[in-house]
C-alpha cells in the first residue's frame, strides 16, 4: 500500500522543485542590465563576442572622480560586454599607490564577480621597443615583461604593444623584429601573445608592419587590427593631437593586417541619425574581418567628442550587433 504513495509523492516535490527553480531564476534574470552583447550568425552560433576597450571611458577615469580604474568590469558588464580590454597607463596612480599586486588582485576578483572575460591589456609608456638604441629597446623588453605576467595572471591572451621607433622604414623594420622577438620568446613561456597595433608613425602602415610579422615569425606574435588609427603624419610632425595629413587606406590595411590579427579594435568617432558610424564603413571593415575567418573578441573602442563616452559606446555596440544580425 505504501508503494502507490510513494512515486506520488516523489513527482509532487520534483514539480515544486522546479517551479521554485523557475520562479528563482526568472528574479536572477529580470535583474541582470543589459543584455549581453553577443553577436549570433544565423544558425545561432556566435560569430563573434564583442568585448570593451578602456580607452572609450579614459576621460571618465583621468578625471579622478567619474569612473575609478578598478570599476571598470561592473561598469562594462552593465554596459552589455562579455569581455574587457584594459589600458595599462589608466592604471599608473593606482598603482602607485596600491602596489601592482593589489591592483591585479581586485581586477581578478572584479572580473569573476561580475562574469567578463579579461581579454588583453593595452600598454603604453613602458619604452620604445623599435628604438635604434640596443640599450633602449632591451630596456623596453624588460618594462614591458610585468605586463605579461599580469596578462598570465589575469588570464589575458594578449598584450598589445607600440612600436615607434625610426622613421626610416629599413631601421624600423630590423628593430621592430629584434625587439618584438626578445619579448615573444619571453611571453611564450607565460603563454601569452604580444600584439602591435597600428597606432601611429610607421606602425600604421600596414605593409611594413606586416613585413614585421614575417620577420618576427613567432606563434605567439601578432597584430591588433584597429579600423581607426591610420595616420602616417601629423602636421609639423607631431606624433598625436595635431591633424593628420598623410593616411594609410584603412580598408586595406585592415585587410592586411587581418591575417596576423589575434584581437579587433572596433575605433568609433561619430555616428549619424541611422546609427550608422560617419567617418567608417562599418560593413565593409566587418566584412574584412568576417572574410579572414576571425571568430575572437571585437573589442569596441569609441573616441569621439560629439557624444558621450557611454552613448559613444552604446552606438557601437548596437552597430556592431545590427551588422551581425
Amino acid at each position: 500500500h505504501h508503494m502507490k504513495i510513494k512515486p506520488f509523492t516523489n513527482a509532487l516535490a520534483i514539480t515544486t522543485l522546479l517551479l521554485l527553480f523557475f520562479m528563482v531564476s526568472c528574479k536572477e534574470n529580470a535583474k541582470k542590465p543589459e543584455e549581453a552583447a553577443e553577436i549570433t550568425t544565423e544558425n545561432n552560433s556566435p560569430a563573434y563576442k564583442l568585448s570593451l576597450a578602456q580607452w572609450s571611458l579614459h576621460k571618465a577615469i583621468n578625471d579622478d572622480k567619474t569612473l575609478h580604474p578598478l570599476d571598470f568590469a561592473q561598469k562594462a558588464k552593465e554596459m552589455g560586454f562579455e569581455g574587457i580590454e584594459y589600458v595599462s597607463q589608466l592604471y599608473r596612480k593606482t598603482i602607485d599607490s596600491l602596489g601592482m599586486n593589489v591592483v591585479l588582485d581586485s581586477l581578478k576578483s572584479k572580473s569573476e564577480t561580475f562574469g567578463v572575460k579579461n581579454v588583453l591589456i593595452m600598454v603604453d609608456g613602458e619604452g620604445d621597443l623599435a628604438s635604434q638604441d640596443d640599450k633602449i629597446r632591451t630596456e623596453a623588453v624588460e618594462n614591458h615583461k610585468k605586463w605579461v605576467d599580469a596578462a598570465t595572471f589575469l588570464g589575458c591572451h594578449s598584450i598589445r604593444v607600440n612600436l615607434f621607433g625610426s622613421n626610416d622604414p629599413d631601421v624600423w623594420v630590423m628593430n621592430a623584429v629584434s625587439g618584438l622577438q626578445t619579448l615573444a620568446t619571453y611571453a611564450k613561456e607565460k603563454n601569452v601573445n604580444v600584439i602591435v597595433e597600428n597606432h601611429g608613425q610607421l606602425s600604421s602602415n600596414a605593409e611594413l608592419l606586416s613585413k614585421v610579422m614575417d620577420g618576427v615569425n613567432m606563434e605567439n606574435c601578432g597584430t591588433l587590427p584597429d579600423f581607426g588609427n591610420f595616420c602616417l603624419k601629423r602636421e609639423n610632425g607631431e606624433a598625436w593631437g595635431a591633424p593628420c595629413v598623410e593616411e594609410y587606406d584603412k580598408y586595406k590595411g585592415v585587410e592586411q593586417l587581418m591575417k596576423y590579427a589575434k584581437a579587433v579594435s572596433a575605433k568609433s568617432y561619430d555616428f549619424d541619425e541611422n546609427g550608422n558610424e560617419t567617418t567608417i564603413d562599418y560593413k565593409r571593415m566587418m566584412d574584412i574581418v568576417k572574410k579572414a575567418g576571425y571568430n575572437g573578441f571585437v573589442g569596441v573602442e569609441y573616441e569621439g567628442s560629439r557624444l558621450s563616452e557611454e552613448e559613444g559606446i552604446k552606438a557601437t555596440r548596437d552597430l556592431l550587433i545590427k551588422l551581425a544580425e
